[in-house]
């Protein structure tokens, strides 16, 4: 059993090697892909890129994190090594509301400043007289600068209807998160897997009605990302947040099977606080998401 003084220095691993080139060949056929769709090709090769980088990633979160989980269960982590894991899910965390905060950071400068711009508003009186008479700033942006080659959106999202529903969702899993949570610290195993199968449930229905959404939002009201400013942030905000819930259901789902399996105790459950941590962050994004993409 490790000790305070302790510290613990793990064997040499593969899964470093392997995370860099899963990293490598998933952005570089994430590119390949975003290339094909600008020149309009068809048939390539991008999306075999993209997937086995994907799998690779996978493999490798699946068996460095086995290795942790194993590490951890056999005793050899102190409590230096706790911190040490604690201040890493911080930074990490950290460095995702730096990355929304440059989304948000886009978003505002596109409504505060570019659109009105374009419309005339300071240096711009020139160019608007120019090459855009008629086009008049407002947010949302339905009608463009060049309304021909982009065309916009018929219509706004209501913010009351799917989006509304989403919202109450998450606002109930963090709930039902915290009271799985309690419920471990209490020793109370059976309330830890009822709350946690329900904040898995409502992550998964987010999800499937952020699909409706995007759905409806393309077929009735053209919203696409070629619609313009509005079309190309509503889906860059939103698509991301997506992604990061269904990073997170994943985290939550391994955190039941841990749990039902006998892993955790009241005072030693660190993996589950992080993907609480992860979860709850994510919900604040949404409420921000909901505010300013979809209300104001």
């Amino acid at each position: 059993m490790a000790n305070e003084g302790s510290y613990y220095v793990p064997a040499q691993s593969k899964w470093p090697i392997i995370a860099s080139i899963g990293l490598f060949l998933t952005l570089l056929g994430a590119g390949m892909m975003m290339n094909d769709m600008s020149a309009g090709v068809k048939d390539s090769s991008a999306h075999y890129v993209f997937y086995t980088g994907g799998l690779l990633m996978a493999w490798m979160l699946f068996g460095w994190f086995g290795n942790v989980i194993q590490e951890s269960r056999s005793g050899l982590y102190s409590a230096q090594m706790d911190r040490t894991f604690r201040w890493g899910m911080f930074w990490f965390i950290f460095s995702e509301v730096m990355f929304f905060g440059a989304l948000f950071g886009t978003l505002f400068y596109v409504r505060v400043l570019s659109v009105p711009w374009l419309a005339g508003e300071g240096d711009g009186a020139m160019t608007h007289e120019l090459l855009w008479p008629e086009f008049t700033a407002q947010w949302p942006l339905m009608v463009n600068p060049d309304n021909d080659l982009f065309v916009g959106a018929a219509d706004v999202v209501d913010p009351f209807h799917l989006p509304l529903l989403n919202t109450l969702l998450l606002v109930a899993s963090s709930i039902t998160l915290t009271l799985a949570h309690h419920a471990l610290r209490a020793r109370n195993r059976l309330r830890v897997k009822q709350w946690l199968v329900a904040t898995v449930v409502l992550g998964v229905a987010f999800l499937f009605f952020q699909a409706a959404e995007y759905i409806e939002a393309y077929h009735e009201l053209g919203l696409t990302l070629s619609a313009g400013i509005y079309g190309s942030t509503f889906f860059l905000l939103t698509g991301f947040h997506g992604a990061h819930v269904t990073l997170g259901a994943i985290m939550l789902a391994i955190m039941l099977v841990r749990v039902h399996k006998g892993h955790f105790e009241a005072d030693n459950h660190f993996g589950f606080e992080a993907a609480s941590w992860y979860w709850h962050f994510v919900d604040v994004i949404w409420v921000g998401l909901f505010i300013f993409v979809y209300l104001v």
